[in-house]
């Protein structure tokens, strides 16, 4: 299925041939990469559980991101809440719109299920342009502090690494 078309990009359902192509291309820029998260993910989809979806920039992949419903981790886990996975855009295509197009489809998406959306993003600096991207698009923190490996963090706890599974959630009304 299309979600998005213009000159330029290309918003469609994630086929098997995109997780490999996806993960040579993060492995490529130095992202922590692994074939079988996007292979989960389809599985997923196959199974009904989630929605995934490729940007395609002048016909090269260039980007991915997946609503589940219901959320899986987090604060609203199993409220009937959709939640945004693995939204990334390749470092090659960042800067020409293609994020802001995939999160409209991927809201436009969350809004069949649920008034509001919710996603986790990562502390570290790797995360900076997402965290602006979301605060500019309306979503807020959820006020449930920062959660490590889908567990919230007590005050005063020391964490010892800052690697992708310490996030901070935050929600958005779609409607």
């Amino acid at each position: 299925m299309i979600y998005f078309q213009d000159e330029n990009v290309l918003i469609r359902d994630m086929a098997p041939a995109d997780a490999q192509i996806i993960t040579d291309e993060e492995i490529a820029q130095g992202w922590h990469a692994s074939v079988e998260k996007y292979e989960d993910h389809l599985k997923d989809r196959a199974a009904g559980k989630c929605v995934s979806l490729v940007a395609e920039y002048m016909g090269k992949q260039a980007g991915y991101v997946n609503v589940y419903h219901p959320g899986l981790e987090g604060p609203f886990a199993n409220q009937s809440l959709p939640e945004i996975v693995d939204f990334g855009v390749l470092q090659k295509y960042q800067r020409r719109g293609i994020g802001g197009k995939l999160m409209d489809a991927a809201e436009k998406i969350a809004a069949g299920y649920a008034d509001t959306v919710y996603l986790g993003v990562g502390l570290h600096n790797g995360y900076g342009s997402a965290q602006r991207m979301y605060v500019k698009r309306g979503y807020i923190p959820d006020g449930s502090g920062v959660w490590y490996r889908d567990k919230p963090c007590t005050p005063y706890d020391t964490i010892y690494t800052n690697d992708d599974d310490l996030v901070l959630y935050l929600s958005k009304k779609l409607r």
